[in-house]
């Protein structure tokens, strides 16, 4: 039986999908940046962390969005 997900695993979804485009912008930006140096350049290591961080969100996030977590709530139909 699958349970219904709370307001908050909602958002976690929705926030996990906004992670993924953010590392997929910030991959792209690093992608196309006209100074492609190295990784010793800041802002190039600054981009490759970004994506780094925002992917580990991302799927953190959807682990937590899609857990089957159990009710809490009290029945007092039981008599």
């Amino acid at each position: 039986m699958k349970k219904k997900k709370g307001p908050l695993q909602k958002l976690s979804l929705v926030s996990a999908v906004l992670s993924f485009i953010l590392a997929i912008i910030s991959g792209i930006m690093l992608y196309l940046r006209p100074e492609n140096l190295s990784s010793m350049n800041p802002i190039s290591a600054s981009l490759m962390a970004s994506t780094f961080f925002f992917i580990s969100v991302a799927v953190v996030l959807t682990i937590i969005g899609k857990a089957d977590l159990p009710s809490f709530k009290f029945d007092n139909t039981e008599k």
